[in-house]
């Protein structure tokens, strides 16, 4: 009997342990200033990939909780209640009688394994090491997601720049327009293909704006595509990007892969699943081996047609429980000698699966080679960019101020300004797009050190 007590407890451990934890998702407000840190926790709170990811890794934790409840004894009840008509047996006398008969068999058994060839044991880190590395899945689903709205971000801040460059270069030919508009009235004929020249680069102006509105708002929908949630036209958006200091970046191609395989995800993910087919290699071997279990059972049945011989009464339903229990305790062995290869070609299998799982974290730790070595040239190649779109922007914007002084004193015309105006217009927006790229890149490099920050 102390064994069933010891099971009932267990089983009582079991159910109170067994929880699976649920997670609640509030709706999204977005404020009228949306921050990078905002704009990265709402996409991930709404990602498809990254939920899906979540979602299995909470299977993996049931699976993982199940495979060490396995090792629990079992448990079972079992009871039968029948009622006879017509002629049955009395099973005390073993006598027949030919009346309506109430009878019921009554059974409580427990079976804890012994021995199972570590098959359990082997299972619970097969299943460990599967729920581990879903939790690095996810983590892996949350960097992909947060690179990508750093990047669409970022894109919204340099579209905004890029406006505000278009309207001041507009302000600017306006001026002009306006000076050469009041030198026109005033009678002087040499400026009159100035004024036409000028109100050109206007309504050219007026162009490049509509292009910039167009690539902001653009940018903004991409934003919100990735966020999940209903375009807002009239949110602001902070810049908490240092775009004033910016230098080259001090890193290496070896050090920053070095690190990467400390830092990504998906390469611990990948290590983990090989040490998960290791262990299920291990647990199909575990069935060659014969299994041993411990097992007890408390049996009763009660007859309606028993009788006490001395009153000749029926005898009542828990004298009967009580006199007809027996109890029984012992052990089993099982060894499947032949079962149709069974054993074998799930061992065969799980090898399979093993070579598998190890040419996939082969696999992901060349990728990650490779892109980090890609990103760090895109880096060194922006950096180049930006530094080249600086010093033709700070020349191109010299150039214009000559000439803009020129032609206001009448020594050029308007021909000669549009065309340095034009070049050191592109070269602004140009240096604007620039500087964000190289931001992007260098926040890349950043993730695969382990110092990403979103602010």
């Amino acid at each position: 009997m102390r064994y069933i007590t010891f099971s009932f407890l267990l089983l009582y451990f079991a159910l109170c342990t067994g929880k699976l934890e649920a997670q609640s998702v509030s709706a999204d407000s977005i404020s009228i200033v949306l921050t990078l840190r905002q704009a990265v926790d709402i996409a991930i709170r709404n990602n498809l990939q990254v939920n899906t990811a979540d979602l299995q890794s909470q299977t993996f934790k049931v699976a993982f909780d199940q495979s060490w409840e396995y090792m629990l004894p079992t448990l079972q009840l079992q009871a039968g209640q029948s009622v006879n008509f017509g002629r049955s047996l009395n099973p005390t006398n073993y006598t027949y009688v030919t009346q309506q008969v109430g009878s019921g068999n009554y059974n409580l058994s427990t079976n804890i394994p012994i021995f199972q060839g570590l098959q359990l044991q082997n299972g619970v880190k097969q299943q460990r090491y599967n729920f581990e590395a879903s939790r690095y899945d996810l983590k892996w689903q949350k960097d992909n997601i947060t690179l990508n709205v750093l990047l669409a971000y970022l894109q919204v801040l340099s579209a905004r720049d890029q406006l505000a460059t278009v309207l001041t270069q507009l302000n600017s030919d306006t001026v002009q327009l306006h000076r050469n508009e009041s030198l026109a009235k005033e009678g002087a004929l040499l400026t009159l293909s100035d004024l036409a020249t000028v109100q050109g680069q206007v309504a050219q102006d007026e162009i490049n704006i509509s292009t910039a509105i167009q690539t902001l708002e653009t940018n903004k929908i991409a934003l919100f595509t990735l966020m999940n949630v209903s375009y807002k036209r009239d949110v602001e958006y902070e810049n908490s990007v240092n775009t004033s200091n910016i230098n080259d970046y001090q890193t290496s191609p070896d050090s920053l892969y070095q690190s990467a395989l400390q830092v990504v995800p998906s390469i611990e993910s990948a290590r983990l699943k090989v040490l998960s087919a290791q262990k299920a290699v291990a647990a199909a071997k575990g069935a060659y081996w014969p299994t041993l279990s411990f097992g007890a059972n408390v049996n009763s049945y009660y007859n309606g047609a028993v009788t006490d011989p001395n009153t000749t009464n029926k005898t009542p339903w828990g004298t009967q429980f009580k006199d007809n229990r027996n109890e029984s305790i012992g052990l089993q062995l099982n060894w499947n000698i032949l079962n149709g290869f069974r054993a074998r070609n799930n061992v065969r299998n799980q090898k399979i699966n093993l070579k598998s799982a190890e040419v996939n974290a082969n696999n992901t730790r060349l990728v990650l080679q490779q892109q980090v070595e890609q990103n760090f040239q895109n880096m060194v190649a922006t950096y180049k960019q930006f530094k080249l779109f600086s010093e033709q922007a700070d020349a191109y914007a010299e150039a214009l101020r000559i000439v803009n002084i020129k032609f206001t004193e009448g020594v050029v015309t308007a021909d000669i300004y549009v065309q340095a105006k034009v070049r050191s217009d592109a070269a602004a927006i140009n240096l604007a797009a620039a500087r964000y790229a190289y931001i992007f890149r260098t926040k890349v490099l950043d993730y695969y050190q382990g110092r990403l920050a979103i602010q």
